[in-house]
């Protein structure tokens, strides 16, 4: 057969396969309805593996690892049409359905909202963005920033939560899966960074420059050209120029923000010293209340995933199955279980998406640990 011949021959094995996949997957929704009525888990392990094996067998040594990869897709698509028909109207959907109703129709612009740092400060600028008629209320560290929205101190609480060069704000991320606070709204904050001194201090004179941990990781090539300069941490960054200008000791330099030069009086010795220009850093603005407010383009979850070959494949297949993009994956060691994980997924999704409800109410009821984030606009 020429080409020509061999396409029509394709072409009408490919019709026959799609009114057979169709069919198949109409019986998968019967499956799914058996599957309720008798509280049985979607994954079938043991069925699927017979299977597997029997086409592995009947395929040949030439196709079949092919076979076997072309019925785990297959699988893997029935599972998720089945979840989609189990999970439309269960606890999760509903409560997640009724929040959406509930949400208020335009985003916050005001509110009391907890702040860690003080004047000057990126997380300041974020407030600012975020919430531009909000009353903010400074405070000492990121958990305090989670107590004082857990407590109803304050409506709103703004946090870094990631770095385009230093990565992820581990603690933030704790804090998120320990505290029972949601991700309303995101946004993002180019980050420049001075080396602010004391007004006549030389670079030879300083012995001490103090930062935030993530200041300090993203000017890391700037500070390893430095030779016997102390570096030591500090809970904020405009806090450690607002230290700076109440020290004595003129050896003692600070990574702040540019604002933080005029705001204590500070002198910038150097300029952009972060790693990279392209340098962004993630705010989220967090609730005690869960809102979905319009706009809502990125879903943060923390879960876990099934503790076995294959199991976290398995997990992200489930979004690739209905065509969701993740834009973070971030694992973190679940305390007291050897090599155990959480993790972190960023999607590019909605919950008004009844598909991408249907996954997470799946993993809602199927995984050890789950926890929706929230369903928020970043911009």
């Amino acid at each position: 057969m020429n080409l020509d011949e061999v396409r029509v021959k394709i072409n009408d094995i490919n019709d026959q396969m799609l009114a057979l996949f169709k069919e198949r997957m109409e019986l998968s929704k019967d499956v799914a309805a058996a599957k309720k009525e008798m509280n049985k888990a979607i994954y079938d392990a043991k069925r699927e593996r017979d299977i597997l094996d029997k086409v592995t067998r009947d395929a040949g040594p030439d196709l079949d690892l092919y076979a076997r990869r072309f019925f785990e897709a297959l699988f893997s698509l029935s599972r998720t049409y089945q979840s989609e028909q189990l999970f439309q109207d269960n606890e999760f959907t509903v409560k997640m359905k009724k929040a959406i109703e509930q949400s208020p129709t335009l985003p916050p612009q005001r509110g009391s909202v907890a702040c860690a740092g003080v004047f000057g400060s990126n997380a300041q600028v974020a407030c600012d963005k975020l919430l531009p008629l909000s009353q903010i209320h400074y405070v000492t560290g990121f958990r305090a920033v989670f107590d004082a929205v857990e407590s109803g101190e304050c409506q709103f609480g703004v946090l870094p939560i990631e770095n385009s060069s230093n990565g992820s704000v581990k603690e933030v991320y704790d804090l998120l899966e320990e505290r029972k606070c949601y991700i309303v709204r995101g946004t993002r904050l180019w980050i420049s960074h001075d080396l602010l001194v004391k007004k006549g201090t030389k670079l030879e004179d300083i012995h001490t420059i103090i930062s935030h941990p993530q200041a300090l990781g993203q000017c890391s090539h700037f500070l390893e050209k430095l030779e016997g300069v102390e570096l030591r941490s500090f809970d904020n960054t405009a806090r450690a120029a607002q230290l700076v200008a109440a020290s004595d000791d003129p050896g003692v330099a600070a990574i702040a923000a540019p604002q933080c030069a005029d705001l204590y009086n500070l002198t910038p010795l150097m300029r952009n010293i972060q790693n990279s220009d392209n340098n962004y850093t993630r705010f989220i603005c967090i609730s005690k209340d869960f809102h979905v407010y319009p706009g809502a383009n990125k879903i943060s979850v923390v879960t876990t995933a099934s503790h076995a070959p294959g199991g976290l494949g398995t997990l992200l297949t489930k979004f690739a199955n209905i065509g969701v993009n993740l834009t973070k994956l971030e694992s973190r060691p679940i305390v007291g279980h050897n090599f155990e994980f959480l993790f972190y997924l960023d999607l590019e999704a909605s919950l008004a998406d009844p598909k991408v409800l249907s996954v997470l109410a799946e993993l809602h009821t199927s995984q050890d640990k789950f926890r929706l984030l929230g369903n928020y606009p970043e911009n």
